[in-house]
């Protein structure tokens, strides 16, 4: 079979991503490349490319090769990092997708998925359930880059075919990887905190209500959205994608379930602005009419799964 390869493989996202595809494609068929010099541990278990996505001309000649069917472009500087480095922000987030696309063009790739976010929202969306088609007003630099990236994507499959593929991530929650420099972070330190036994210090008000979603829902959604059918997908920007919405206020209250002595303190700092201007909820309808997407993971069950395994 062709192979597949995984851009950005060490990440939050990444690395849970891999070990999907290669659970399912196995092990010696899906290429982990990152920037850093070593995989993690976790990786061993198959190919591992030291390689930095913005050397165009080194990931030209990985993927001129024909050798790799997919591509998971997932390098990128999140939200609250990309706000300290706005220009080189910008420089990896639509550089590194303007590579991947026009090897797709040029008949390269057959594949692509590129993931979005809920920072396309601006103050001016919708704050409950927001549409598919809504007001994309984002305030942040990282917002700003994953709506050009979506317009280009969009572009990219109505001028030359290409096939690529998108989520508009809410916040993600994992035990198994770092938090790479995201808003919605606190929703995993938190955890940290509590099993510390030590409080947790908020940089979000205690009811900034925002979209979240476990990484095992996440995961899965992606690789559904990839196996769908072509005339399935109808969204070439990105797709909405539900999970479940909390407040910082909600989950110390639910964590405190467990952990009776468990507090927060709220002490919000610049990343509340840009929390401020994302939704509440998200309404998913698309991506459950077109790839019958469904999330299972509830806060609930996220409480319980994260505090056993952190």
């Amino acid at each position: 079979m062709r192979k597949i390869a995984v851009i950005g493989a060490c990440g939050q996202i990444g690395t849970e991503l891999v070990l999907a595809l290669r659970k399912e494609h196995g092990a010696e068929n899906v290429l982990a490349t990152d920037i850093r010099e070593n995989c993690p541990e976790m990786l061993n278990n198959g190919p591992y490319l030291h390689m930095d996505v913005l050397d165009r001309q080194t990931v030209e000649g990985l993927f001129k090769s024909g050798e790799y069917e997919q591509v998971y472009l997932l390098a990128a500087m999140l939200s609250a990092t990309a706000e300290k480095k706005p220009h080189f922000a910008w420089k990896l987030n639509m550089e590194s997708l303007f590579t991947i696309l026009d090897l797709a063009k040029d008949g390269h790739i057959k594949k692509i998925f590129w993931p979005s976010s809920i920072a396309v929202f601006g103050p001016n969306s919708p704050k409950i359930d927001t549409p598919q088609h809504s007001v994309l007003e984002p305030t942040t630099v990282y917002g700003i880059s994953k709506l050009a990236g979506e317009k280009w994507c969009l572009y990219y499959n109505q001028q030359f075919g290409v096939d690529v593929r998108s989520i508009r991530y809410p916040g993600l929650i994992s035990y198994k990887s770092a938090p790479g420099g995201g808003t919605t972070d606190y929703a995993i330190e938190i955890f940290h905190s509590a099993k510390r036994n030590e409080a947790f210090v908020s940089f979000l008000d205690q009811n900034q209500t925002l979209p979240m979603m476990y990484m095992d829902d996440a995961i899965r959604a992606t690789l559904e959205l990839m196996e769908a059918p072509s005339d399935k997908i109808k969204v070439r920007t990105s797709y909405n994608l539900r999970g479940c919405s909390f407040s910082p206020k909600e989950i110390t209250s639910e964590i405190q379930n467990f952990i009776p002595s468990f507090k927060t303190i709220y002490k919000p700092d610049f990343r509340q602005k840009i929390a401020s201007s994302w939704p509440n909820s998200i309404d998913d309808s698309y991506a459950k009419n077109d790839w019958n997407w469904e999330n299972k993971i509830d806060l609930k069950d996220i409480v319980k799964t994260m505090l056993e395994n952190v």
